[in-house]
Order: C-alpha cells, then sequence, then structure tokens
C-alpha cells in the first residue's frame, strides 16, 4: 500500500510541474524547436521534481526510449492532422493516472483545452509542416528498442520497418482503380491496378473534442497495446527460426579466427606450439603481475605469450585530446546568435517552478 501512494504521489508531483500554467503558456508560445540537449534537461527536471531519481545513464535511456515511441507514431500517423490524436491518447491516459487528485485533474484539462484552442484551426498544410518538423528532429536518433525488435518493426540497424498494408486514413480512397472522365464530369472507364500492398477502407474517425474516442491506438501503452502491424510481423519468423541446418559459412569464419588466434594446428606448425592469453582491458594490477611473471618466468616465457589489445579508452590520451579541444574552443569567438539560447528562458523558467 505504501509503495502505491509514493508512485501515486511521484506522478502526481510530475503531472502537477508539467501541466502547470505557466510552463504551457511557455510551451504553447510560437517558438523555434527545442534541441535535444534542452529537450533532454527538460526531462530531467520534470522527473527530479518528485522524490523519484534517476542516474544519469538512467535518463538517457528514459530520454531514448522516450523520443524511439514517439518517432514510431509520427512515422505510422495516417495524415498529419492525426498527430492531434496522438496527443490526445497521452493526455487521455495521464487524466487517467490522476483521476483521485482533483487539483491536478483540473491542471490536465485545461491544458487540453488550450492544445484544442492553439491547434484546431491549422490547416493540412501547417499540420504537414509541423510533421515534417519532427521527423527533421527525429531523423538521427536510430536507437534500437528491444520491444520494436521483437515485433520486427525494427530492423538491427535502429530504423523502423514501415508496413506498406492497412486501413487508409479517413476521406481516402482505397488504391487500385483509376477513373476516367469525360468533360461533362460523367465516369467513362475504370482500369485496376496493383497496389504492391493490401489495403482497407478507413476507419471511422476519431473524436477531436475533450473527451471522446480517439479510435487510433497510436499514443497509448505500446507495451500493452497490440498495433495490427506488430501482430503481423511477429508471427512470420517462427518458421525460419526453426531450421537447424548449421550454417557452414560461419563455421569457417569460427575456423579462421581460430587459426589467427593459434588455437589450431596449420600444416607447418611445430610441435611445439605457443600457448596464447588474450587481455582485453588491461589493469595495473595486471601489468605488474606480467612484469614479475617475465622476470621469473625462466623456460616457461618462451611457449607463454600475452597478447594486450586496448579495448578501453587510454584515459591520457583522452585527457590529452580534451585539452587540445579546449586551446581551439577558448580561441573561437562565441556567435551573437540569439537562437543559440533557444529554451534557456524554458529552463530558467522551470527552476523557479
Amino acid at each position: 500500500m505504501a509503495h502505491f501512494i509514493s508512485a501515486t504521489g511521484v506522478m502526481n508531483d510530475i503531472v502537477g510541474t508539467m501541466f502547470s500554467k505557466t510552463f504551457m503558456d511557455e510551451l504553447l508560445k510560437p517558438q523555434q524547436l527545442y534541441s535535444h540537449r534542452t529537450m533532454k534537461t527538460v526531462l530531467t527536471r520534470l522527473a527530479h521534481t518528485s522524490i523519484m531519481r534517476l542516474s544519469p545513464a538512467s535518463m538517457d535511456r528514459l530520454y531514448e526510449l522516450m523520443i524511439m515511441a514517439f518517432k514510431y507514431q509520427v512515422f505510422l500517423c495516417p495524415r498529419p492532422k492525426d498527430l492531434l490524436l496522438i496527443s490526445y491518447n497521452h493526455i487521455d491516459t495521464i487524466r487517467e493516472f490522476v483521476k483521485d487528485t482533483p487539483v491536478v485533474l483540473n491542471q490536465v484539462d485545461e491544458t487540453h483545452r488550450k492544445i484544442i484552442e492553439v491547434y484546431s484551426s491549422l490547416s493540412e498544410g501547417e499540420f504537414q509542416l509541423l510533421r515534417q518538423t519532427l521527423l527533421i528532429f527525429f531523423q538521427d536518433m536510430n536507437v534500437r528498442v528491444s520491444l520494436f525488435l521483437k515485433n520486427q518493426v525494427q530492423k538491427p540497424n535502429g530504423r523502423f520497418a514501415l508496413s506498406t498494408s492497412g486501413p487508409v486514413p479517413h476521406g481516402i480512397d482505397v488504391p487500385g482503380l483509376i477513373r476516367t472522365f469525360d468533360c461533362k464530369g460523367r465516369e467513362v472507364s475504370r482500369v485496376e491496378f496493383p497496389t504492391g500492398g493490401c489495403y482497407s477502407s478507413p476507419i471511422r474517425e476519431g473524436s477531436f473534442l475533450l473527451n471522446g474516442d480517439r479510435v487510433s491506438t497510436l499514443g497509448l501503452n505500446m507495451y500493452t497495446v497490440n498495433h495490427l502491424e506488430e501482430t503481423h510481423t511477429s508471427k512470420t519468423p517462427t518458421v525460419k527460426q526453426t531450421d537447424d541446418t548449421p550454417n557452414l559459412l560461419a563455421k569457417e569464419e569460427l575456423n579462421l579466427l581460430a587459426r589467427l588466434m593459434g588455437s589450431m594446428k596449420a600444416e607447418d606448425t611445430p610441435k611445439a606450439e605457443t600457448v596464447f592469453r588474450i587481455n582485453l582491458f588491461t589493469t595495473k594490477e595486471e601489468e605488474e603481475e606480467e612484469e614479475q611473471a617475465r622476470a621469473s618466468g625462466g623456460a616457461e616465457e618462451s611457449s607463454f605469450e600475452v597478447i594486450n589489445i586496448q579495448a578501453m579508452q587510454d584515459e591520457q590520451a583522452a585527457t590529452e585530446l580534451a585539452l587540445i579541444a579546449g586551446q581551439f574552443a577558448e580561441g573561437e569567438e562565441k556567435p551573437e546568435n540569439p537562437e543559440s539560447n533557444k529554451g534557456d528562458d524554458l529552463l530558467a523558467m522551470m527552476d523557479d517552478l
């Protein structure tokens, strides 16, 4: 029970700060898109408004997961205007989290009304520009997510594999038919063509009001919602995994690697084969032990050799590079560009919350 109360308190603190009037008024002002650095700082400060504390590594991973999840949702958005449905699904879920706290719930409802007021009047072209701006912001983020990899919707290089099938956007005809009309507007012929996908009629349009059925599942908890594109692709690779035929090319590569490392006998290898030991992460203690072994090794030294591979970054080299980079940074003049301070007002305002 105490754990539930603590989790509820953390959620109320974070939502209360995120949906505060001063923060939302600043966020909804027309402005340039924030950088990843500013966005990560905002996320960190929002999380730390409660008793919850995350390590920098955990916070970086949380930010990457959040970015990749939203990037995938924007990719699957049937039409630019449906970005609002994604945001409304987010808000509906948050509203459910704080339903037992009237003060915070009222903040969420007030923010929802402001978003409807600001964005409902945008044209299709403006929504397309907004979507394109988001995709540009996401384009260099290709972090692999285990859930996406498991459901075969993300490739090993971090890029998404989008389906070419499914329902078409609302108000759009199913492709595959070319109709020809005469000068009086009468249809004179029809020609069908292969589309390369399996498309279906559009489902009903989701509600853009304060409350209602959003229809779209984009924006809901991706760990509980079974998307059609995920369930379709996750069933296909099961047949391939049952094939136990050995990969001869992989076997030969392993044998070649073994020969290079000296663990397999070649045709011209003498009987007294040299023993190798590989050391990837050398510490000071291990270096002292190796020096002592060389000093007292005797006959063993000729048949025992250690291969040191520097798998960790050399701290001394990193320090020297940092000093050199600092000298260049000191010599550069700071550009007088107001856009470089983009997001500073928002971060400064968060300090006062």
